[in-house]
Formats: C-alpha cells, structure tokens, sequence
C-alpha cells in the first residue's frame, strides 16, 4: 500500500467538500443584509505543494483577491511551510540548521543551539504534554520509531511483515519521559539527556507550522481564506457570503458511504485522525500508527476522531490524544479545555460527539 497515494486521493475528495458553492467578495456584514441574488460569485483560487511534511498542502482564497495578492500571500504561506517542513524533519538535515534531526542524532550530547522558533514549539510540545496528561508526548520516538521500520519493511515486502516485539517496545518506552528533554528558552538550546531518547513529532508538528502559516494570513487581514494542509483544515475567517465552509468526514469502512457527516464550519481548524491512514496488515490484522501509550500498540477505542477547535496545534494534538484514551475521559477533558468539539466514530459504527458537533452537522440529501 502507498500511504501517500491513499491520502493524495482522499485529500482531493475532501476538497471537493470544500470548494462546493461559490463564494463572494464582500465582507459577512455585507453579504448579510443583500439579497442572494445581488450577493456576487467569484472563482475560489487556488495553489497546491506536494513538499512539505510528506504529504499534499493547499492553499485557497475565496475571498476574491487579486492574482497578485494572492500569489504573494500564497508564497509566503509556503515559505512558512517549508522552514518548519525543515526545522521538524527527523529523518534528513539541512545546512546551516539545526532541526530535529539534528538534535536526535546528539541526544546524550550537548546541548545544541537551535532556531527560536524550534524551541518555542518544543514548549508549546510540552504544555500539551501536560494538557492532555501524557498522552501527546513527542518523546515517544524511540516507541514510533520501531512501529515506523516495520511498517516501512511490510510495505517493501508484505510476506514478511511483522510487528514489534513487546520487549523491543518496552525497552524503547524507558527513553521517552518528557524531563528527557531539557529547554533553555534564554540561551535558545535544547538537549536530549538520554542518548537512546528520540523526537517524533508527527501529532503535532503539521498542525503547529499550519496556525503559523494562519497566524500570518490574519496578520495581512487576509479572510475567507482555507488551508488544507495533509487534511489539516484551518479556515481563516469566514467565506464572504457569512456561509461558512463544508467538509466532510471519512466513513473508516470503506466498503460503506465515502462520508458519515458533513460539517460546516468557519475560522477554526478541523483535524480528523483515523485507522485508514497509515497501516500495514500482518496475519490478517491491520496496525495503524496512532500508538496508545497504555499498551504500546496501536489505540483500539476508536475508527476516527475529528476535532474542531480554533487553533490548529491544538486541534492536531487532541485527535491524537484523544484517539488515545477512553470516551468519558477524552468527553471530560474536551469540556474542561472549552471551545472543542468532537467527533467519535466507534469500530461498531456508533457515533458520538460533544454538544456542539449538532449544531455543525449539515443535513445529509
């Protein structure tokens, strides 16, 4: 199976979702007192990248700026991409840097002198850790890392595929407490104290470098713009029209429906993590890449997860931690964070979702 054919065509499918209706060039005030037929249409814009963070990024404008604008904002937005694509890399260097790579290949070392903007996503890394009491933890490395090479080796030769061994994983898991990883905000430096201690950040990295990138779309008052970088959905501001976008989310099943619910949704951030994703098969058992601490094999609570929440880090975060942890305790701790909706698709086909998640559904034709 090539994972990234897979989410390619998925990402497009989704896109569909996204790019259905026109969308106006005036703002929501506007567009709220005229009548739809003196509201104008315009051509959504729109730019693709297929180099960052292993996957497909998108960028679109429906808000009708000019090419030109659009083109300058566009490239920003993937010059943001690219130095965090850089900056979070685990698996190549890049000279004049020091990334994660770097800094994984020095662990037990000393400590390196890295980008600013790395160490204020390894602490923001950390408050998540916190948040959500270990269960996004990017020190997990050395535990992924195996779960990596066996899938890589089954996708080279499915004969021969096979799975970690629980001594291998636990081993790996006595090096990856977040103290491991020691921050020194003022002089910019970050160390790895275990020389078997490794960074993944793969449940959080892509969503962080997104709010970046949206961060600064804001900051040029750009609005009625849409990101889709690898799925991660970031909306800034609202179409023109004050409609909001649809997105739709992947029945797991594919034998079924492609999609069990249509959402819209309007300057937030919508992250789906799923069992189809990334996975390999060994004896007629599917392992897919979200890793549940607890156990050290792949989460089984659920199918897929969908969080909305207006920041994309964030959002990025919970569908991995939550995918992690039993419905009453991930429903507890979406309530006591505030502002989070979310979805659960059960093995079972059961559903559940926060109190908000209704108001979002649209009806299905």
């Amino acid at each position: 199976m090539n994972a990234l054919r897979q989410r390619k065509s998925w990402i497009a499918i989704l896109l569909l979702a996204l790019l259905l209706g026109g969308c106006s060039s005036r703002s929501p005030q506007e567009t709220a007192d005229a009548a739809p037929d003196e509201v104008p249409q315009v051509e959504p814009k729109g730019k693709v990248y297929y180099t960052y963070f292993d996957t497909v990024s998108y960028v679109y404008d429906y808000a009708g700026d000019s090419a030109e604008r659009f083109d300058d904002r566009s490239a920003e937005v993937s010059h943001i991409l690219s130095e965090y694509h850089q900056l979070f890399d685990i698996y190549h260097e890049y000279s004049g840097i020091n990334n994660l790579f770097t800094l994984n290949k020095a662990a037990g070392g000393d400590a390196l002198e890295v980008d600013p903007r790395l160490i204020d996503f390894l602490l923001c890394a950390r408050d998540m850790y916190e948040l959500t009491d270990g269960e996004m933890n990017i020190m997990l490395g050395p535990v992924l890392r195996l779960w990596h090479d066996c899938r890589e080796a089954a996708e080279a030769n499915p004969s021969e595929a096979d799975i970690p061994s629980a001594e291998a994983l636990e081993e790996a898991y006595r090096h990856t407490d977040i103290s491991l990883l020691e921050i020194d905000r003022e002089h910019s430096t970050v160390r790895l104290a275990d020389p078997a201690a490794s960074v993944d950040v793969g449940a959080l990295g892509k969503g962080y470098a997104t709010e970046r990138a949206a961060e600064y779309l804001e900051q040029q008052g750009a609005a009625g713009y849409v990101l889709n970088i690898g799925g991660n959905i970031r909306c800034i501001g609202d179409r023109p029209d004050g409609s909001g976008w649809v997105t739709a989310i992947r029945n797991p099943d594919n034998s079924a429906d492609d999609f069990v619910r249509r959402i819209r949704i309007r300057d937030t951030a919508c992250v789906t993590s799923g069992v189809y994703e990334r996975y390999f098969t060994v004896d007629g058992v599917r392992y897919h890449h979200i890793i549940d601490r607890d156990t050290l094999m792949p989460a089984r609570y659920y199918d897929s997860l969908t969080v909305i929440t207006p920041d994309s880090a964030l959002a990025d975060a919970l569908s991995t931690a939550l995918f992690c942890m039993p419905w009453e305790d991930g429903n507890e701790l979406a309530k006591e964070i505030g502002n989070v909706e979310v979805l659960w698709l059960f093995p079972d086909g059961e559903q559940r979702g926060t109190p908000g998640i209704a108001g979002l559904t649209e009806e299905q034709s």
